[in-house]
């Protein structure tokens, strides 16, 4: 037997209980305490000089779980649409997408995941850069970092 809940809000939060009657045993029940969150997703604004190198780390927070294990694609807010830079899976090279002219041969993934960016431009200001690392099909935590380009 299986409970299905589409729409999920964060007020389907709580115990449910399976029971079904058996013979000759007699009824059955089962409790599971439901929890539903939020969306997982951070905020932040990064400055950087023009033309130097910018680093965004992935999810600046996460220090005890290690993001190689698990996939993450980087994408920009451009025009109102969502642009992917780049996607990694575990024990996989990193894959550009450079069909971006803005972004082709300028991004490069570093260490820890963070997204490199280099040079530096004016039309990186006030763009935003986000990382998704999906834990689980149903688990994705995501960081937003808008950046402010300031000249010399």
């Amino acid at each position: 037997w299986a409970l299905h809940l589409k729409n999920v809000t964060i007020s389907l939060s709580g115990q449910y209980e399976c029971s079904f009657a058996t013979y000759p045993y007699g009824t059955k029940a089962a409790k599971i305490q439901l929890i539903v969150r939020a969306e997982e997703e951070q905020h932040y604004v990064k400055e950087a000089r023009l033309n130097q190198t910018l680093e965004i780390p992935c999810l600046e927070d996460t220090t005890s779980e290690n993001l190689s294990n698990y996939p993450l694609k980087w994408l920009v807010w451009e025009n109102g649409r969502k642009e992917e830079l780049v996607t990694k899976k575990p024990s996989c090279p990193a894959v550009y997408r450079n069909s971006s002219a803005l972004y082709g041969q300028r991004v490069h993934l570093g260490l820890n995941n963070t997204l490199k960016i280099f040079p530096t431009k004016i039309m990186d200001d006030g763009r935003v850069f986000s990382c998704h690392v999906m834990y689980h099909p149903e688990r994705v935590q995501k960081s937003s970092t808008t950046v402010r380009v300031f000249g010399k």
